[in-house]
């Protein structure tokens, strides 16, 4: 059981929606041409992407997204995708790619005059933000006559969000970016702020645990997630929020207590803020489309 979906946004720019909700692998290919960029979000699960008949693969983790250009061949598509497993797939020609971003082609790597005949392979982080998007993407409930200005408009942010660089940074002269076992207490870190979301640690309390100082914690946390110590929390908040609703388990009140919200006053006001609505009338919309 799942879904391969390929949505033709333009031409050479595609959004590949993949769900494998079997037990089973399942396996994806796509020819794809030269001078093809490609970004491959997994949500949730898992995909191994094969090259060169199955003699190179590069696995992908859940939360992780991967990077592909090779401007010297083509990159055909050739995903073993795990039982379980959601993934978004941009396929793009570099020349379209180029021109989302003209005026700031130097800040990509793989852009830049000097290594635009090189080829780029990258894996990241999914963001919170990214990761909303995603989400979105996946459980498009719109009617089917904006469904492609609604992909559309849903990849320009997802890309805009996977390039975003804040203002004045240089990752070159990053102390943190090349310092692994400070990569690590970070990592540490966000598993604890996430176990513990209903009642999060301080940030000096946060730092102590996993060994670091705050300064470091601040500034590796928006290194390595993009986002602040908090709000990252606060997405992913929301984010488990909106699944425990969508489960039908949970009434309003229920969902406010579970992720840390004494009131449900101050959870309906989060989850305005976040998602525009409220978490009643996001009900009485899933309700609708059921309907």
């Amino acid at each position: 059981m799942g879904t391969h979906e390929d949505v033709i946004l333009e031409d050479d720019f595609i959004c590949l929606r993949l769900k494998n909700e079997s037990n089973e692998i399942q396996s994806v290919t796509k020819e794809t041409g030269s001078n093809i960029i490609q970004f491959h979000f997994v949500l949730k699960g898992m995909g191994n992407f094969q090259f060169n008949n199955g003699t190179y693969n590069i696995p992908v983790n859940e939360e992780s997204c991967l990077t592909l250009y090779n401007p010297q061949r083509s990159l055909p598509i050739h995903l073993e995708l795990q039982p379980n497993s959601w993934i978004v797939s941009i396929i793009i020609s570099i020349k379209k790619f180029h021109s989302l971003f003209s005026t700031e082609a130097e800040f990509f790597p793989f852009l830049n005059k000097d290594a635009i005949d090189r080829k780029h392979y990258e894996q990241g982080n999914i963001t919170p933000s990214m990761s909303v998007v995603l989400y979105q993407i996946m459980n498009f409930n719109l009617h089917s006559s904006v469904k492609k200005l609604y992909y559309k408009a849903k990849v320009y942010e997802l890309l805009s969000l996977l390039f975003n660089k804040p203002e004045g940074t240089n990752d070159e002269s990053c102390p943190f970016k090349a310092d692994e076992e400070d990569t690590i207490k970070i990592k540490q870190a966000k598993d604890i702020l996430l176990k513990n979301m209903a009642e999060p640690p301080t940030l000096l309390e946060l730092a102590d645990e996993v060994g670091i100082n705050i300064k470091k914690l601040k500034q590796g946390f928006k290194q390595v997630y993009g986002d602040t110590v908090y709000g990252f929390l606060f997405d992913y908040k929301m984010e488990y929020a909106r699944k425990l609703l969508d489960s039908g388990t949970y009434n309003v009140n229920e969902v406010g207590s579970k992720i840390g919200y004494s009131t449900a006053s101050h959870f309906i006001a989060a989850f305005k803020k976040k998602f525009g609505t409220t978490p009643k009338k996001y009900l009485m919309s899933l309700i609708a489309d059921y309907n």
